[in-house]
């Protein structure tokens, strides 16, 4: 396997303004156009800590080479069941135009899941994509996740409802 060429890291106070400017449509892309601005980073939690805690985290995306900053990876928690073992994270990601169709995404996902396993007791990584997001279901199949199926309607984005894929790794899965 290839070394790694990009790096997942907590996102800083001097991170904010670029990815802040990164919130137009022409940079989000179509499939993550919900018509609705991220708002501003909450600089106070950044001059303090990490954005992440136990139910949502954000990271960079940066690539290894230059240090420059590609995207983000985000994640929440969602449960399967009341107690805490049914809980699983649900992922995305956000790179920018001229960092797709490199791989970029395929190792930050791969990486992302492999953090998210070392670091909680999840048993479950998943992620969604619209069933016309070919690109990204091909990043998460190298990345090692197994498509498990569709949800009908699942996603309002565009004036209209989309089907969305649905992909996820388990902590037994093969790297």
């Amino acid at each position: 396997m290839n070394p790694d060429r990009v790096r997942l890291r907590d996102v800083a106070l001097a991170d904010a303004d670029l990815i802040e400017s990164w919130e137009s449509p022409a940079i989000r892309g179509e499939f993550n156009d919900f018509g609705m601005p991220l708002g501003p980073l909450p600089r106070d939690v950044l001059a303090s800590g990490p954005l992440r805690n136990d139910h949502n985290g954000m990271l960079v995306v940066e690539l290894i080479a230059d240090r420059s900053l590609i995207g983000t990876v985000g994640w929440h928690r969602v449960m399967y069941g009341p107690n805490p073992e049914s809980a699983a994270w649900n992922i995305g990601i956000s790179l920018i135009p001229e960092a797709r169709g490199r791989g970029y995404g395929t190792e930050a996902q791969r990486q992302l899941a492999a953090y998210l396993f070392e670091q909680t007791a999840v048993n479950r990584v998943e992620a969604s994509t619209d069933v016309e997001n070919l690109p990204e279901q091909r990043s998460l199949e190298k990345a090692g996740y197994q498509r498990e199926g569709i949800q009908r309607g699942a996603q309002y984005r565009a004036g209209g409802y989309h089907d969305l894929i649905v992909y996820a790794r388990l902590r037994d899965d093969p790297a």
